[in-house]
């Protein structure tokens, strides 16, 4: 204390109310432990002051002011000797060189005269937790030290220290709990709000398979996004579905969504379609016409079977996906539109780069969110509800009384192969709706059979010596002919089971018992 605070006690406590100030307005830890030390050394005169906090670990003391992190269980440094011993040390600046050789903390204090002491002062809140905060390091002349202990405004200015720091280490604990609870809440309303838009979508992309439920996923995702999307699958497999529903997800929804197919339409006509062109332009443009790009402005254009446009397109469409520009045919100037762009192809594009019949920079621009739609042979378990949502939509188009499906039926349509996909399935269905009397449910008689690749017979053989080669079990055999004999005279007579045992010559009730064995369900 200086002699002018000693003649002016009011003056002393008005700086020492200043100080205690300034702490108290430290927004967060490591601001309190910079102005604590800046005092210490301002106020009191020391040469040297380093506050170092206990990380949360416990295990580690880090430094403010460099990149410095001793470990709290080694002793080659004075601060573990303070926290281990949970009191103060002191000790001379040579003593602690020769018996202490940690490098981090030699280097802070190498540049101090060697008559200077060194005081170590582990800090802990002061209430009832009493956790672990830090270290308390400064150095001085031995006589400042201990005036510094004499003046009982170092005891006050310790306390106060503490108490802010726990503070307002405590206030930060809670903020970054909160923080990480309100991303928590955050990720879990996303996921909710995800799942909730994948479970709106399963009323359009049918069936609860993995596969599918997968799919509706990326879905979600994609419409989420401005990014070009190219849905790639087998015939049939809905690619048309897929993309209106990215568009009816995505906040392009309440602007037009324009599809064309790029292997139905003339390669002379498709620039026309897309493009649009100015009146005069060829022969017969007798007025300009806005091309699908200019009407898509805002919202989705789907090409489908983009695979099969030609190059000289190729480069064109590339361009309006990189610039936003384009020139409708015989027009003078060019326009701008703002389309997100749905691409599908059931092609093996990669393949048909390598031949040339595609340009790789507009696959890989094409391809900013690529998406597969799995075929129905790799999700069988959907082919069931599937059948029974063609079957409602059936009768709903047509006018039908409600019509149902047997178990057989079903069994028999998860035994096929669909080379065209849920399309197949869907005109299977409506084919055995039709056979099928309203108000009867759909029996394995009224699917047609599968159709089998024709081979050319050997020279000399008769089909019925290949049948007989065939065989493996004669009475399994015996019974999938007489159960495909009676299916057709079932189908011959429209399901009158009266007429069809009539004409194989058997009783009714034969009949209806050797359907029931046979699993044809046959009323």
């Amino acid at each position: 204390m200086s002699q002018g605070e000693r003649r002016h006690p009011a003056a002393a406590s008005l700086a020492g109310m200043a100080l205690a100030l300034s702490l108290v307005e430290s927004a967060t830890p490591a601001e309190l432990r910079e102005r604590g030390s800046r005092i210490l050394r301002d106020s009191q005169g020391l040469a040297w002051v380093e506050c170092l906090y206990l990380e949360g670990s416990g295990r580690w003391l880090g430094s403010d002011a460099s990149e410095a992190r001793l470990a709290c269980d080694d002793f080659r440094h004075p601060y573990a000797h303070a926290i281990r011993s949970g009191a103060p040390l002191r000790l001379g600046l040579v003593e602690a060189r020769s018996r202490l050789d940690h490098p981090d903390f030699q280097a802070q204090v190498a540049a101090l005269p060697a008559a200077m002491q060194l005081e170590v002062r582990p800090l802990r809140a002061l209430d009832g937790a009493r956790e672990w905060l830090g270290i308390l390091a400064f150095a001085a002349h031995p006589t400042a030290l201990d005036g510094l202990h004499r003046d009982g405004g170092f005891a006050a200015f310790e306390s106060l220290l503490c108490q802010l720091w726990a503070r307002l280490s405590r206030h930060q604990g809670e903020r970054h709990r909160e923080a990480r609870l309100q991303q928590s809440l955050a990720q879990l309303n996303d996921g909710a709000r995800r799942q909730a838009l994948s479970e709106r979508l399963a009323g359009d992309l049918l069936g609860g398979s993995p596969a599918m439920q997968a799919l509706r996923g990326q879905v979600v995702r994609a419409a989420e996004t401005g990014l070009a999307v190219l849905l790639q699958g087998e015939t049939g497999t809905g690619k048309d579905r897929v993309a209106r529903a990215i568009h009816r997800l995505s906040t392009r929804s309440d602007k037009p969504f324009m599809a064309i197919n790029c292997a139905a339409i003339p390669e002379a006509l498709l620039e026309s379609e897309l493009f649009g062109h100015a009146k005069g332009a060829f022969s017969g443009a007798d007025q300009a016409r806005a091309g699908l790009i200019s009407q898509a402005d805002g919202g989705t254009l789907f090409l489908d079977e983009i695979g099969d446009m030609p190059l000289a397109l190729q480069a064109k469409l590339l361009r309006v996906l990189e610039s936003g520009r384009y020139r409708p045919l015989g027009a003078s100037e060019e326009r701008c539109a703002d389309l997100r762009l749905v691409a599908a192809t059931h092609q093996p594009l990669r393949e048909r780069i390598r031949d040339q019949r595609f340009r790789a920079d507009l696959y890989y621009r094409l391809g900013q969110f690529p998406l597969s739609l799995p075929p129905l042979r790799e999700r069988r378990e959907d082919i069931a509800p599937l059948a029974e949502a063609f079957v409602v939509d059936f009768c709903a188009r047509e006018g039908r009384d409600e019509v149902g499906i047997t178990p057989a039926a079903l069994r028999q349509l998860r035994e096929r192969d669909y080379p065209g996909n849920v399309r197949e399935l869907k005109n299977l269905i409506d084919y055995a709706c039709a056979m099928t009397r309203p108000g009867d449910d759909i029996a394995p008689m009224a699917l047609p059979d599968q159709a089998e690749p024709e081979t050319p017979e050997p020279a000399g053989s008769h089909a019925g010596d290949n049948t007989t080669r065939a065989v493996g079990d004669l009475r399994q055999a015996l019974r999938e002919f007489e159960a495909e004999l009676i299916r057709q005279r079932l189908l011959h007579y429209d399901g009158n089971r009266a007429l069809a045992a009539e004409s194989l010559g058997l009783p009714k009730r034969t009949l209806a018992h050797k359907c029931r064995q046979l699993e044809l369900d046959a009323k």
